[in-house]
């Protein structure tokens, strides 16, 4: 059940541009809670955050992202057939990384914002301090 997730994982490993600390956000799905999965993030030096009881809001950054690219790109269900879908999806991923300017990362777009050093301008109104952490997608 955890193949497909611990292969996007290596894919993301792979394809990684920087080597800042990051955390990895998800639900309690037990593909993220395989031993298999967790000892990868592990090997990795990868933070590992979930909710307690299986509530995705505990992890709303990681929501917010499947959200914008389920919604932007028209991804909530596919008549696509399983490869074309997952050609579409492929796309959404690099527009979202490597085109699409986010307001959260002082209007770059996330591969550039990766690279940056220091902090970044938060566009939104946010009471608490936030960590600097890179968050991987």
């Amino acid at each position: 059940m955890a193949e497909g997730c611990i292969e996007a994982l290596e894919m993301a490993l792979k394809n990684r541009m920087y080597h800042e600390p990051i955390i990895h956000h998800s639900d309690r799905g037990s593909q993220y809670c395989s031993h298999q999965y967790v000892n990868l993030l592990h090997q990795n030096a990868i933070r590992i955050s979930m909710s307690k009881n299986g509530d995705p809001y505990k992890n709303a950054l990681a929501e917010r992202v499947n959200g914008i690219i389920k919604t932007e790109f028209n991804l909530h269900s596919s008549q696509l057939g399983f490869e074309q879908t997952y050609n579409q999806i492929k796309k959404s991923i690099k527009v979202y990384n490597e085109i699409r300017p986010h307001s959260s990362c002082d209007y770059l777009i996330p591969n550039q914002a990766h690279l940056q050093s220091g902090n970044l301008k938060k566009r939104w109104n946010y009471n608490k301090k936030f960590s600097h952490e890179k968050t991987a997608v």
